[in-house]
């Protein structure tokens, strides 16, 4: 940019830009100017339009303290931001007209609110999330979908011949849920794809193809990728995300949007809990089209699903023993966690959990796979958390905690209250309400997000900005 200046800011970075490979999210000053120059390629970038000035930032959160109206720049775009205005040019140079979007967050959800960390907080508000995610989605009086934002023909959805779920890390566990939870109503194929992987092993794609892609921040690198590929070859697309305008919102066919509000800390919760019940009201959406369920099974799900909310707040109420357990096993080395069929992915994410901000090793498994080689790890020092509530598997669930304790394995398990067959067998019982095996896996991870909170509150490790880590992961 120095060696293009001739007295414009704009155009030294203009001429710079076009000698960039890869992606980029930058603002430029100069110091013989007050002017700024913003300019974005598959990075996110965000501008602010306030009442007293204009501002460039990464994501909203860090602009709400000064403007709730934003333009978010597509790639390629450059803004030039000036003391009395701003002027967007496109790909091509040219100037665009941009459009200005405001934002439903208010400056309330990014503050503390005198919790001591962020991720604390974000669990807490997850009865609220989910209360006002599933009644944007569901209308209770008449118990009926509505999917507002789903610019998709209702005849290709009865039509498409496959559904295939692209993610990354935590939202790629809301995939694996949705894909147990529409291959169970729908009886179509329905599979779940690492997104990062997604371009280099694509599975067959066609005209009649469903992708749907899971992203809180909607800037997703290897999701945003594997999207394109996907449509490439013909698919059409749909996201479940956080972010209005974020780069995902504007390159699918539509959107179903999580109402958690902003999530500061960099462990998901909020934001996963409120991507599980969107999958689940997809799944009961396309089952009915596709005519696999009927108005009373499609009224059970969607009376039980509205009930989530209270029984959220109560599944946080008493986290006595989840507090026990951490200080006994907070300097554990490893964990296992096992589970089956819905909770499976459960398994997955409280693993990912623990490992994420305790930096305790930890695995998910599926509880049945113990037998082919996990099991030869038990041992006293070794403990195991067992996702055991209600369902099809539950037996199966108490069998493989049985091969565990005889082994000599300390297990914790999460069951539902009156299980006294689980009871006696373990170490540790956290309680949660019973609900439909399907939305199980809302209420579970709730103690397994607070498990990992506390043991890594009591290692004295940073909860919200864990090592390593960044809260969107928008580089491949």
């Amino acid at each position: 940019m120095e060696e293009h200046f001739n007295g414009s800011l704009l155009d030294a970075v203009k001429a710079a830009l076009a000698q960039l490979e890869g992606s980029y999210a930058i603002a430029v000053c100069c110091q013989d100017s007050d002017e700024i120059v913003a300019a974005r390629y598959m990075s996110p970038l965000v501008i602010g339009v306030g009442e007293d000035g204009f501002y460039a930032a990464s994501d909203v959160p860090a602009i709400l303290p000064y403007t709730k109206r934003v333009i978010y720049l597509d790639d390629g775009e450059v803004a030039l931001l000036r003391r009395d205005g701003i002027t967007i040019y496109g790909a091509d140079g040219d100037e665009i007209q941009p459009e200005i979007s405001t934002v439903e967050w208010e400056q309330e959800h990014v503050e503390k609110a005198g919790y001591p960390h962020y991720m604390l907080k974000e669990i807490y508000e997850q009865p609220a999330a989910l209360k006002s995610t599933i009644e944007s989605l569901v209308e209770a009086r008449h118990l009926e979908v509505r999917l507002p934002h789903l610019d998709l023909p209702p005849e290709f959805l009865r039509g498409a011949s496959q559904v295939i779920f692209i993610a990354c890390g935590t939202a790629y566990h809301a995939g694996l849920v949705g894909k147990y939870a529409l291959s169970t109503l729908t009886q179509m194929p329905v599979s779940c794809e690492v997104a990062s992987e997604f371009r280099y092993t694509p599975p067959y794609i066609d005209d009649k193809t469903l992708i749907v892609a899971i992203s809180q921040s909607g800037e997703t690198a290897d999701t945003l990728a594997a999207v394109a590929e996907a449509k490439r070859r013909g698919a059409r697309a749909i996201t479940i995300c956080n972010c209005t305008g974020s780069s995902i919102v504007r390159n699918t066919d539509g959107v179903l949007y999580t109402r958690a509000g902003p999530e500061i800390g960099v462990a998901s919760t909020k934001a996963y809990t409120t991507q599980l019940a969107v999958v689940s009201i997809l799944a009961t959406h396309l089952a009915e089209l596709r005519g696999s369920i009927d108005s009373v099974r499609r009224e059970e799900i969607l009376s039980e699903l509205l009930k989530i909310p209270e029984l959220a707040q109560k599944t946080l109420e008493d986290d006595s023993t989840i507090l026990e357990c951490s200080e006994h096993f907070m300097n554990t080395t490893t964990f296992l966690y096992i589970g089956r069929r819905f909770n499976y992915p459960t398994a997955f994410e409280g693993a990912l959990k623990l490992k994420e901000i305790s930096y305790i090793h930890a695995e998910g498994y599926g509880a049945g796979e113990m037998k082919h080689g996990p099991i030869a790890l038990v041992q006293e020092d070794y403990p195991t958390v067992a996702i055991a509530t209600a369902g099809e598997v539950h037996e199966k669930m108490v069998s493989n905690i049985q091969e565990i304790k005889a082994r000599g394995g300390p297990v914790i398990a999460l069951t539902n209250p009156g299980d006294d067959e689980t009871r006696e067998l373990v170490d540790y019982v956290i309680e949660v309400p019973q609900v439909p095996e399907m939305l199980s896996p809302i209420l579970n991870v709730m103690p397994l997000q607070l498990l990992a909170y506390h043991i890594a509150v009591k290692k004295g490790l940073n909860v919200d900005q864990p090592r390593n880590l960044a809260k969107s992961v928008t580089v491949e």
